[in-house]
């Protein structure tokens, strides 16, 4: 479960706002261009076949079972077939269009969370579309190619089927439930991915599995506010200093106190942007004496003061939220 905990870690965090998720049913000839810029995109074939064609690199096909994960802010499109032309682009806010800017959005509805050009189609996707994501979230899209495509095998999830039913469910607290497989689809489709030989995990995944630099690195993701030396990181997992210090860069690629300095400045990165904790409370919580000492920190890191960063993100959210 290592694994899973550190990506949940990186997947957690405050969101401006929930996923969103809908069905898709379409009849060929169907071609839908994706142009949200959203940071993270899953899709998942559950009848019939389509392809994804990114705008840089080849077209893949996706069967029924196979899983795509698309990164943003590249445009990508799919389709029933490499050479049908768009008929449909998808705009930030999940606003649909025409090529030629008409509105599609009502006209394609075709019930709770379904959309197409077909009820009866015989191509079915779910599609979960994560909102702008919180700074832990970044540092894993950081790790993940464009697209990536996990075939329908590999994954051995009953997640799939289970999202199936509830995307078109009304109860209280659907967005909730919906919200929380989503991550946990994604989850197992990141583990399942990072397993594969062709998959270039990212070294904080290889070196959790170490039984060292691994239990290191848990205890620092567990608690940024604890005043943690090379030495006393060390004598928690039981080595010596010099042996940790090799070995945590070998595996990791940074020493382990430049890899604790960039986490907690991402976690509060986070906190300044989800809550509104004074920038001493914020500090206290990800292991700065004062305020004054991550100010300085996250401005020769960063670039800005964490006020600054405060406010930029929430000038940024008003626009987001008038899109949704």
């Amino acid at each position: 479960m290592n694994e899973m905990d550190a990506l949940t870690g990186l997947l957690d965090g405050p969101r401006a706002r929930e996923a969103f998720l809908l069905r898709a049913m379409m009849a060929p000839p169907w071609s839908v261009r994706i142009e949200d810029r959203a940071p993270l995109s899953l899709t998942a074939v559950v009848r019939g076949e389509a392809w994804v064609i990114p705008d840089r690199g080849g077209a893949v096909r996706l069967r029924p079972g196979d899983i795509a994960i698309t990164r943003g802010p590249d445009p990508c499109t799919f389709a029933d077939d490499p050479a049908t032309p768009p008929q449909v682009v998808v705009h930030p806010g999940q606003r649909c269009t025409t090529p030629e800017g008409e509105e599609l959005s009502e006209a394609m509805t075709l019930g709770v969370r379904t959309w197409g050009n077909d009820p009866d189609g015989p191509m079915v996707m779910l599609v979960g579309t994560y909102q702008p994501h919180s700074e832990i979230s970044r540092r894993l899209l950081r790790a993940l190619p464009t697209l990536l495509v996990l075939p329908g095998d590999s994954l051995g999830s009953p997640l799939v089927p289970l999202l199936g039913q509830e995307i078109v469910r009304e109860e209280p607290g659907q967005e909730v439930v919906l919200d929380r497989l989503l991550d946990l689809l994604l989850i197992a489709v990141l583990r399942a991915w990072f397993s594969r030989p062709e998959a270039e995990a990212p070294a904080w995944y290889h070196a959790l599995g170490d039984p060292v630099v691994g239990r290191a690195l848990r205890l620092l993701h567990a608690h940024p506010d604890r005043p943690w030396t090379v030495a006393g990181l060390a004598a928690e997992v039981g080595v010596s200093r010099a042996a940790l210090a090799r070995s945590f860069t070998e595996l990791v690629g940074e020493p382990p106190m430049a890899y604790l300095t960039d986490w907690r400045l991402t976690l509060a990165a986070d906190l300044l942007r989800g809550s509104d904790a004074t920038v001493g409370a914020v500090a206290a919580r990800v292991g700065y004496g004062s305020a004054f000492a991550l100010s300085t920190a996250f401005k020769r890191v960063r670039g800005v003061s964490p006020q600054e960063h405060r406010r930029k993100a929430r000038a940024e959210e008003p626009e987001a939220v008038s899109q949704s």
